[in-house]
């Protein structure tokens, strides 16, 4: 039985090969991610697809950041497909044009606070200020929450302190950077595993590479599914 609190990203090379693996994993996963990577790939048809005619919720990965009428005009285009989820980046005046943009739908807006796989260092090459990776994620999500966000994007490292904020009452957290146990991080530097995740106040959890790259996918999904259901 299939569980939305997993997100299971369809980080492959195009809209084809993201149909069959939705197809390979069937009834076990109702909630997909499709990110930039397939935007030119066939993306926005993939999703069309799999809402229309296989009943899937779609999280649509754009990390959109731009002056706030063209945010506004982006997301108003990208609503008229009765998507889920939609990420931005999370600075107050991109939320709030997102938010515009959505208005009048069911499309949530989910604010980027850092990329988690982004470190201190990373942040000291982007002349990003000084402070803790958590602590100016905690801030930022705070942040995202006043300008309107319905949600957060945050590694699960940080998904407990942006929890405990009184804006985060009624809004989402949606970890990437999960992993389950042993397997290998790959270009993720903040990550944790799906229980933990899910305890540590994530609503939704994003896997895509320890899925896709299994040798067996359905067999992959579900013994996630089986590791969240203990909870």
């Amino acid at each position: 039985m299939s569980d939305d609190r997993l997100i299971v990203a369809l980080d492959v090379q195009n809209a084809i090969d993201g149909l069959k693996m939705a197809e390979t994993l069937g009834d076990t996963v109702s909630f997909y991610k499709i990110g930039l990577g397939m935007l030119t790939g066939g993306g926005l048809a993939l999703a069309n697809e799999l809402k229309g005619e296989m009943g899937k919720r779609i999280f649509l990965d754009m990390k959109l950041f731009d002056i706030s009428a063209t945010v506004e005009a982006a997301v108003r285009g990208l609503a008229q497909f009765d998507l889920d989820f939609l990420t931005v980046h999370g600075d107050p005046h991109v939320i709030r044009a997102a938010k515009e943009g959505a208005s009048g739908t069911n499309l949530k807006i989910l604010g980027v606070t850092i990329l988690t796989s982004l470190d201190r260092a990373d942040l000291d090459e982007c002349l990003i200020r000084d402070g803790a990776v958590p602590d100016l994620v905690i801030d930022r999500a705070g942040r995202a929450f006043e300008a309107g966000a319905d949600g957060i994007i945050s590694s699960p490292q940080e998904a407990a302190a942006i929890r405990a904020l009184p804006e985060s009452q009624g809004r989402l957290i949606v970890t990437p950077g999960v992993r389950p146990a042993g397997a290998a991080s790959g270009d993720q530097k903040r990550i944790a595993t799906p229980a933990s995740a899910i305890s540590n106040g994530a609503d939704h959890i994003v896997m895509g590479r320890p899925v896709r790259d299994a040798d067996d996918r359905k067999v992959a999904a579900q013994a996630i599914l089986d590791e969240l259901a203990t909870l």
